[in-house]
């Protein structure tokens, strides 16, 4: 017993483990993810109903989507900003590693008539032929890939962007990280059952690595039969350091924001948005 506490306490590399399809890909918590993502009112796994409306009618404004425009959303989940995107007649591709958040995105594009192309797939390895005028990864994903992670999706993106096209993102700003509190714990079921049907004990670790701004939530999940770890890092910035990061991958930022509806940036924001173009 001793042994395994030392495991379940055991602080790791930055970024050692990779376990993102406990989250997107398992049949119980694709579900619980995507009741978070529907709930309108709160800002877990997507932010809340007012807000993405605002959001995708500023993006519909200022990048002057139009049915001669092309779009990507990656980690697009079920469609909250492809399908309203959809309604101005652009090309919309969607991509996500959730197949329940894509079924639920076709199903609602196909409601209303909307075309959206949603790709089922790791967002890390989607590959196409298609070039795009906007890209955009949204409720900062890009803050739980690993540096290398994030080299080779800019990389990506820039070999997908059309040569005047732009890439809008937003990631947490070192507001967050400073506020982050180290926290050894555990849970009867956890989030209400949100881990696993069954009743289980959820052991929750919380990180921060100074020097790396880096922010982990370890979930250790014991359950009847079988232990499994989820590891859910963040990665924060400063103006400089995410410029820095895109510079080195032939990116050139053109804006900063405090959020992905064009709010004027401000140092106490707890995001930065950035608007970026091909060098």
């Amino acid at each position: 017993m001793f042994e395994k506490l030392n495991n379940i306490n055991e602080k790791p590399k930055p970024f050692e483990y990779y376990t993102a399809s406990e989250l997107w890909t398992n049949e119980h918590t694709s579900k619980k993810m995507l009741e978070f993502h529907l709930n309108d009112s709160i800002d877990l796994s997507s932010r809340n109903g007012d807000f993405i409306e605002r959001s995708v009618q500023w993006i519909i404004q200022h990048f002057n989507i139009d049915s001669q425009k092309s779009i990507a959303d990656f980690g697009c989940g079920p469609g909250l900003y492809a399908n309203k995107l959809a309604k101005t007649e652009a090309g919309i591709t969607g991509i996500d590693f959730s197949k329940r958040s894509l079924d639920y995105a076709t199903e609602t594009a196909q409601e209303d008539n909307l075309k959206v192309d949603y790709v089922h797939t790791n967002y890390l390895e989607f590959e196409t032929n298609k070039k795009f005028d906007l890209i955009i990864m949204i409720f900062c994903d890009f803050c739980a890939l690993s540096p290398e992670q994030r080299r080779n999706l800019l990389r990506k993106f820039h070999s997908f962007l059309k040569p005047n096209g732009k890439l809008l993102m937003d990631v947490h700003s070192l507001n967050v990280f400073n506020r982050k509190q180290e926290y050894t714990g555990y849970e009867f079921n956890h989030l209400d059952h949100f881990w696993a049907e069954e009743n289980y004990y959820c052991f929750i670790n919380s990180y921060k690595y100074e020097r790396e701004k880096v922010m982990l939530d370890k979930y250790t999940i014991v359950e009847k039969d079988r232990t499994r770890e989820v590891y859910n890092w963040l990665q924060c910035f400063s103006k400089d350091s995410i410029n820095t990061e895109f510079e080195e991958n032939g990116f050139k930022i053109e804006a900063f924001y405090s959020d992905v509806a064009g709010t004027p940036f401000n140092q106490e924001s707890d995001d930065i948005a950035v608007m970026a173009s091909k060098k």
